[in-house]
């Protein structure tokens, strides 16, 4: 069994988080999905949960951070090709994303940004090892 990662992140409204989520290719696991929480699935094992701030804050004492603001984290996530990098980024700006730097290419790793509806930073990489400096 390989290991999983699963991202909490409190959303203002589930609903619109939820289609941003699925427009950059994510699918919804139904099972894990109500009211007040949903499971957006990348792969076997990438997992966004979407929870409403409510929720959130039953994992949690401290003050939920207002990401419009402040930054609370950057979430990376590689891609398997420069074009598969652009492809999520401008499905992520066509569904109301904010590209939040310029797009960057290190030569051996291409790079672009964005903040989703509630301020959370993505960064999407791709990474040529062939092309890696010695």
């Amino acid at each position: 069994m390989s290991h999983q990662i699963f991202i909490n992140l409190p959303v203002k409204d589930l609903k619109k988080s939820m289609d941003f989520y699925t427009a950059i290719g994510f699918q919804n696991n139904p099972q894990f999905t109500d009211d007040k929480a949903a499971c957006m699935v990348l792969t076997d094992q990438i997992y966004v949960m979407l929870l409403t701030f409510e929720r959130f804050a039953d994992f949690s004492s401290k003050e939920i951070a207002d990401t419009k603001k402040q930054i609370a984290a950057i979430h990376a996530l590689s891609a398997t090709s420069a074009e598969e990098v652009n492809n999520i980024v401008d499905k992520a700006v066509a569904a109301g994303a904010n590209e939040y730097a310029d797009p960057k290419d290190y030569g051996f790793m291409q790079q672009r940004c964005f903040e989703d509806l509630d301020g959370h930073n993505w960064e999407v990489v791709f990474m040529d090892m062939e092309k890696m400096p010695q």
